[in-house]
């Protein structure tokens, strides 16, 4: 029984399917409607000939994965930002897209993204969530102490705003205007915290039942919130073969493309997970200011080079101290991160 792969290039309303042989020949296309059981339908003549299919990442992919996994389907994710197509083809269109999914699969050089767990991916992305919540809050408080300083001349502590009440904020103006909006964005801030507690705290109840959440509060500059977010964004810590390749997936190390010695640019710096690249940097912050070890570190480096590298600096080692206590499932150990201190006579 000669086998087969398949390529799907998926769109918001309809599937572009294309199967092909492992000689490289046609076996079979269409287009149909994003429904599983249209999907279904369609590979079921093939599915014991099936050896792979090849999934395009895009926005919208969790229902066809998943729905293709829970029926056995061999399925990949293929990363569309590691592939380019070659640019002088003649005529491409979704068709020739599937097949060269197909044909990419066929050749073992598909570039493919990691499926995360089916049911720890919503908890994952309600944690997502609140990170725009809290970017939403900030501006609200911004745009809440501009109106008082345009209006005033004074300004406004950020202690003294989180404390104030909607009729309290309304006593600030004369203006009817004024009084209205002030009086709704002090609402919609007590909405919007309440609903991140809500969310931290259902979070919370997930991460605690994975092991990496209470090794990674060890870290210096690692709380709650970071905690959380580093245990839900990296999932299967396994599918990193070392903490280098971690901390290139945090975004902590520099992009740079050189040959000859001579710079040719860069390379993608947004390869990796921005959630993560925040996470450590934030984390660096954190322990520069609170850990005495990183502090010093800091404090050196950025003598050599500056802030902002330094900061970066710091987030990679983070990154890669991180990756030893989920690998190892250990605890930190800052000979480990910094070296045994000196000996003084």
């Amino acid at each position: 029984m000669n086998k087969v792969v398949a390529g799907m290039d998926l769109h918001s309303n309809n599937v572009v399917i294309g199967i092909m042989d492992l000689d490289g020949k046609r076996v079979a296309s269409r287009k149909v409607p994003c429904e599983l059981k249209e999907v279904v339908k369609f590979l079921a003549p093939y599915k014991k000939r099936l050896e792979n299919i090849g999934v395009e990442s895009t926005y919208n992919w969790y229902w066809l994965v998943d729905g293709l996994e829970a029926q056995k389907y061999p399925v990949v994710l293929a990363n569309p930002a590691g592939m380019e197509q070659y640019n002088g083809i003649k005529h491409a269109d979704d068709t020739n897209d599937a097949f060269f999914l197909a044909e990419l699969l066929r050749l073992k050089i598909l570039p493919t993204g990691h499926i995360y767990d089916a049911q720890l991916r919503p908890v994952r992305d309600l944690l997502r969530r609140r990170l725009k919540l809290v970017q939403h809050r900030t501006a609200l408080m911004l745009s809440f102490k501009s109106l008082y300083t345009r209006t005033t001349g004074q300004e406004m502590t950020l202690s003294q705003l989180k404390e104030m009440q909607i009729k309290e904020a309304q006593q600030l103006y004369t203006h009817p205007a004024n009084q209205l909006i002030a009086g709704m964005q002090i609402k919609h801030i007590e909405q919007i915290s309440e609903s991140i507690a809500a969310i931290e705290k259902g979070v919370l109840a997930s991460a605690r039942e994975l092991p990496f959440y209470a090794k990674l509060l060890t870290l210096p500059g690692v709380g709650r919130i970071l905690g959380m977010t580093i245990t839900m964004e990296v999932g299967e810590i396994k599918r990193f073969a070392d903490p280098g390749n971690f901390a290139s997936y945090c975004r902590t190390v520099e992009a740079k493309r050189t040959s000859n010695d001579k710079s040719k640019g860069a390379n993608n710096s947004k390869c990796g997970n921005k959630y993560l690249a925040w996470a450590f940097v934030e984390a660096a912050n954190f322990a520069k200011r609170y850990d005495e070890q990183c502090r010093k570190w800091y404090d050196r480096k950025a003598a050599k080079t500056s802030n902002v590298i330094a900061i970066k600096a710091l987030a990679c080692k983070l990154a890669k101290a991180a990756w030893y206590l989920m690998a190892e499932e250990t605890t930190y150990d800052p000979a480990r991160m910094f070296g045994q201190p000196a000996k003084t006579k």
